[in-house]
């Protein structure tokens, strides 16, 4: 919510002391309710606890079957590898920190069915090594958007001094498997990680939504020392998302807060380090596809994540 600071006021007349007081009296209810909207829409501020309130477990919500994915041109930012790790400014504020970024999907794994459909350990249960993502409705994939948004994130989170990994370059014909892409984050030993994704759902679901991990034990899952960690990141980079691109949370998943807690996602399972997922908007619906396909607003949906991620790493 905006507020006009350029509106005509009315010529200023004395007033008497009595009268004064009754003035500021009835103004500081209207400027605290202002306040109060600023805030909950802003997110919450780097050096405090977020006030995001906690949501019950889903264990069934996601994206319905992928589109079809054409292959994408060549001249797409899909088509760009992409050096990892690389070492940003020293003498950033976060030097020192290690964030791997994900890249959901691979623009080749719609060529290689069979070897993503085979089934992978994620603790609980096995599930496919990877999907081929969704696509909009005149062709622009998952991953391209995906790893379009990851090098502008990379660079920005560079600026500040991070180190920064990449799950995968788009340099290999498929993958990597869910459980590889846990794996790169763990052995990075990194400070935080960000799996980016878009959304396949109906036409009219619109916006953002972050996938948090849920408390799992099973197997080589355990996520009980990465639930809190994750949940303050996903709620700065929600809060942050908000703030740099305008779009609102999800109207389908997560009543609202734009967070959404899962224990079906081997990459959140497997995960020894703090990691969340973002759907940046709905893929499938035209009004949402406008967004994501605009390469203006990839760059602030980057700088909304780049600035959750700050705001975590330096809380």
């Amino acid at each position: 919510m905006s507020y006009d600071e350029n509106q005509p006021s009315a010529r200023p007349r004395r007033v008497g002391r009595g009268n004064l007081t009754i003035a500021i009296a009835a103004l500081v209810p209207t400027a605290l309710a202002g306040w109060l909207v600023w805030r909950a829409m802003s997110g919450p501020e780097d050096n405090e606890p977020p006030k995001v309130l906690p949501l019950p477990s889903r264990q069934t919500a996601g994206k319905p079957g992928p589109a079809p994915s054409p292959s994408p041109p060549a001249s797409s930012p899909a088509a760009t590898s992409a050096p990892s790790p690389s070492k940003g400014n020293v003498s950033g504020p976060l030097a020192g920190k290690v964030v791997v970024v994900d890249p959901g999907h691979n623009p080749g794994n719609f060529r290689h069915t069979s070897e993503i459909n085979e089934l992978v350990d994620i603790g609980t249960n096995r599930k496919e090594c990877d999907t081929t993502g969704t696509a909009t409705n005149d062709g622009y994939t998952e991953a391209e958007f995906t790893f379009d948004v990851s090098q502008r994130l990379r660079a920005l989170l560079e600026k500040q001094g991070a180190t920064v990994k990449f799950t995968h370059a788009n340099d290999r014909p498929f993958g990597p498997c869910v459980d590889e892409r846990a794996r790169v984050g763990n052995k990075a030993g990194a400070a935080a990680v960000v799996s980016v994704h878009a959304d396949g759902s109906a036409v009219g679901n619109r916006g953002f939504h972050v996938i948090l991990p849920a408390l799992v034990k099973g197997g080589a899952a355990d996520t009980a020392k990465i639930v809190g960690p994750s949940r303050d990141l996903g709620e700065r980079i929600a809060g942050k998302f908000v703030r740099a691109t305008g779009s609102a949370p999800s109207n389908y998943v997560g009543g609202g807060t734009g967070l959404d807690v899962r224990k079906d996602l081997g990459g959140l399972n497997l995960s020894t380090v703090p990691k969340v997922f973002i759907e940046c908007g709905n893929m499938r619906d035209p009004k949402d596809a406008a967004l994501l396909k605009s390469s203006s607003w990839r760059e602030k949906a980057a700088q909304g994540i780049a600035d959750g991620i700050g705001s975590y790493l330096l809380r």
